[in-house]
């Protein structure tokens, strides 16, 4: 259960954070910025991940659960609990900025910039960097070394730095999904559910190729 609260807890920080600064520069004419926005995700991670990470792994993420279980090094029957979890956490952030913010239309929901494909490819390339990355410095279970934190927070921002104007740069089906169901906008949700699967687990083949 304390792995489970922690999920809850740093899925909870993510969306909070996250989605909350772009829900307050759409609220305020911009006054976050892009580069705000990117700058807040990759602190919110690197600091979750600093702060939970010995408890539960810091998975923040449904498509990190699933392939760290399927790189035999988290257990299949703990995936429906911590992506529950992690879901459940991400709906209560929502829950909170749609409370706090209710002239907000989207509550920092993921949207393509205009083709649906163009946005499912990128997403499957963004989520396999980013597994890619967490699959050489963390383990399943728990957090390994000092910069884990910090590769991953970096590669958080990087990412959401260039291709959140495109994609929304997602990466996590739970940061997705939470302000689509509770705002109402899931149109476009099929792409932000599957992709980041998809490039994790392209990501968990090609990181056991290289290792072997």
């Amino acid at each position: 259960m304390k792995k489970y609260t922690a999920e809850f807890i740093g899925t909870f920080a993510l969306v909070f954070c996250g989605t909350g600064a772009v829900t307050v520069n759409e609220i305020t004419n911009g006054s976050v910025t892009h580069v705000g926005i990117a700058i807040t995700f990759g602190l919110i991670v690197m600091a979750m991940i600093y702060a939970v990470g010995d408890i539960s792994g810091a998975h923040l993420n449904p498509a990190v659960t699933i392939a760290f279980a399927a790189n035999n090094n988290f257990s299949w029957k703990e995936v429906a609990p911590y992506i529950l979890s992690q879901i459940a956490g991400a709906i209560a952030a929502s829950a909170v900025l749609k409370y706090l913010f209710p002239q907000s239309v989207l509550l920092g929901c993921t949207l393509p910039l205009a083709d649906s494909m163009q946005s499912f490819v990128l997403e499957i390339l963004l989520t396999f960097f980013l597994m890619f990355v967490i699959l050489h410095v963390a383990k399943g279970s728990k957090e390994q070394g000092m910069f884990a934190g910090l590769a991953i927070g970096a590669v958080v921002l990087l990412e959401a730095m260039f291709a959140g104007p495109v994609s929304g740069a997602s990466m996590n089906p739970a940061r997705s999904l939470a302000p689509a169901f509770v705002s109402g906008h899931m149109e476009h949700l099929w792409i932000y559910l599957i992709a980041p699967v998809i490039g994790a687990l392209i990501a968990v083949v090609l990181y056991r190729f290289l290792k072997k």
